[in-house]
């Protein structure tokens, strides 16, 4: 089969959908990649890298759409609407529930579109989310620590504390991969932690984790206004599979936080969960409203690509490799991969997404 990998042209996007040692692989498997160039610079592949592991270099992105199946990181852009095609395979992350207009042009483009975020195992982990979800979730912390200080419009709180001076409040909206990343960085930085779940099974599974370095608690409105209140980092981790998060952080509640605190929702790239968050860019990734620093970069991980390429590769390389050999039929031998189908033939075909979206069913 012939391979895709355009340049992600997202803003400040760094990682490639395919790595060298990818490509390699593929490619003993008899198939033909065609790499745009410069893709993987940013991740810290030369061009020469995929020449040596067998790929073929393309000077545009119009070369590198050209192809049966095509392996990006992040949505396709506006830019890239008219170079997506009809019969083609399309496998990336998607994240159609907040995203209409691109549900609308995968549709009448008529390609198939596979959602790394969709693909589920018979146990609900979603395996192909889970690396960048990890890296987020310890991101999220770095950078509200850096948000935080004063020169970057934070309330100049240093986390960790000292002595005789108590340390920061992180609270954290969701118990799942995200969440749990978030408070083992806070934790390292000696912060006081707050994580709220609706689960009870994984609250009592983190207790398990963290022991009484964290406070636990139910997810309900009372215990979510009583939290935030006095939240120095406000972290969002709510993760519906295919849907929109829901608002748990209204207006309201967030006037009530100290001016200077910080809120950073992961979960932004789904609808995010903060009624006054939206999503910005890492060249201009924060703003101000209520008095409080709002951080919305939908791409968390693209800002530590060397490692998130490769982290993304680990998991997504075994679904390339039966995309390319079998094609659409390897859904049918493969349920989880079934599941990552979001758009085929011109229809939405995703339960959850259709649930969103259902005039366009």
């Amino acid at each position: 089969m012939d391979i895709g990998v355009p340049k992600e042209i997202k803003d400040q996007e760094f990682r490639v959908g395919l790595s060298p040692s990818s490509v390699r692989v593929l490619q003993e498997y008899g198939h033909n990649i065609y790499v745009e160039t410069s893709a993987g610079l940013g991740s810290g592949f030369t061009d020469e890298d995929y020449i040596s592991a067998g790929a073929k270099i393309v000077n545009s992105a119009a070369q590198a759409w050209d192809q049966e199946l095509v392996i990006k990181v992040k949505e396709p852009l506006p830019d890239e609407y008219t170079l997506i095609q009809k019969s083609q395979i399309l496998f990336t992350y998607l994240h159609l529930a907040a995203a209409r207009v691109l549900t609308e042009q995968l549709i009448e483009s008529g390609v198939s579109a596979i959602a790394y975020e969709t693909v589920a195992l018979p146990d609900g982990r979603l395996p192909l989310l889970t690396p960048m979800s990890i890296i987020a979730g310890r991101l999220s912390v770095q950078f509200g620590a850096r948000y935080l200080e004063k020169q970057q419009g934070g309330r100049g709180v240093l986390l960790g504390g000292i002595p005789g001076v108590r340390q920061g409040q992180v609270v954290i909206l969701g118990g799942g991969v995200v969440g749990t990343e978030a408070a083992r960085m806070a934790i390292g930085m000696g912060a006081h932690v707050k994580i709220l779940d609706v689960n009870v099974d994984r609250l009592a599974y983190l207790e398990t984790l963290f022991g009484s370095r964290v406070e636990l608690l139910y997810s309900n409105r009372d215990h979510i206004e009583s939290a935030v209140i006095n939240a120095d980092l406000l972290i969002g981790a709510v993760l519906v599979t295919g849907r929109r998060a829901p608002i748990l952080v209204t207006r309201d509640i967030v006037k009530t936080m100290r001016s200077g605190s910080v809120i950073i929702d992961v979960a932004v790239d789904q609808g995010g969960c903060v009624e006054t968050l939206h999503p910005t860019s890492h060249t201009h990734p924060t703003y101000v409203e209520e008095g409080v620093v709002h951080f919305g970069v939908p791409n968390m991980p693209g800002a530590v690509p060397w490692t998130a390429t490769q982290a993304l590769n680990n998991s997504t390389l075994p679904y390339v490799v039966k995309l390319a050999n079998h094609g659409l039929k390897a859904l049918d031998h493969d349920p989880s991969l079934a599941g990552g189908l979001n758009v085929i033939n011109s229809r939405l075909v995703h339960p959850a997404v259709q649930e969103v979206f259902p005039d366009l069913v």
